[in-house]
């Protein structure tokens, strides 16, 4: 009976440590801008949008993440520098355009916060035109609630 008391105390102070570790991580987990420009792939992902394509169509029965991942790492070991330039050039490209967006994205928020409130409310304002023009053509969810 004393190893089992023993065997629980263990258990709960693990379960303590646990507890707090959580509390503290969620706590400090910062938020996300959804208007900040996404991060440009690197060379090796620029290959693999082509080669996922060119994998399923040769094995269309392999739906393991995986087995592309492997198939494409060694392919991508084998593939000499000349073979690359082509992935690393549009990888530089998408780098460029990237910077370019990231510079516009800085700019807009050391304006302030009001710059980025209006480009959110043209957005809104689009989605809100498009749902008016469905309503012009008769279509419109409102008739049928009448």
């Amino acid at each position: 009976m004393k190893g089992a008391k023993s065997n629980t105390k263990k258990a709960d102070t693990k379960l303590a440590v646990n507890k707090k570790s959580t509390k503290v991580g969620r706590g400090k987990k910062a938020v996300k801008d959804p208007n900040k420009p996404k991060r440009p792939a690197s060379a090796f992902f620029v290959f693999m949008e082509e080669f996922r394509k060119q994998f399923n169509k040769e094995n269309p029965n392999n739906k393991a993440v995986s087995a592309v991942g492997k198939a494409a790492g060694a392919k991508w070991k084998s593939m000499s520098e000349a073979d690359k330039a082509p992935y690393v050039a549009k990888a530089e490209k998408r780098k460029v355009e990237y910077e370019k967006n990231m510079k516009a994205y800085n700019k807009r928020q050391a304006e302030g916060v009001n710059a980025a409130d209006d480009e959110g409310s043209d957005k809104s304002l689009s989605e809100v035109n498009d749902d008016d023009e469905g309503d012009e053509d008769g279509s419109g969810e409102d008739d049928d609630e009448e």
